[in-house]
């Protein structure tokens, strides 16, 4: 279980923060619709992953070559509802995420 000062260790860099929201809204996603959504490099969005993987926030599942990451199923409600007032806050920002996001050709089709 998390504590709330790692959740907010965790979530104090803008790129784990906007990965952890995308994530929350859009329900799972890998690395590479994380690439276009956040305009950043594999390795640094890769980095971050496994940072919020290894804090307990995301989980992952492989699905032949693409490693998608979603909330960990076992998140505590208060956490849950510190996201939700995130995604209000971060609501612009999150915004162009999200349409760079939708506008990306080729993205992966998942099958679970």
């Amino acid at each position: 279980m998390i504590s709330t000062t790692q959740l907010f260790k965790c979530l104090a860099d803008d790129t784990r923060l906007m990965s952890t929201l995308l994530i929350f809204k859009q329900g799972e996603l890998c690395v590479c619709e994380l690439m276009v959504a956040l305009e950043d490099s594999q390795p640094k969005i890769s980095r971050h992953l496994a940072q919020l993987r290894s804090c307990g926030i995301l989980s992952d599942r492989r699905d032949k070559q693409w490693v998608y990451y979603s909330l960990h199923p076992e998140l505590a409600d208060w956490v849950i509802a510190v996201l939700e007032a995130a995604t209000v806050a971060e609501h612009t920002p999150l915004e162009q995420a999200s349409k760079r996001l939708s506008s990306m050709d080729c993205r992966p089709e998942r099958c679970a």
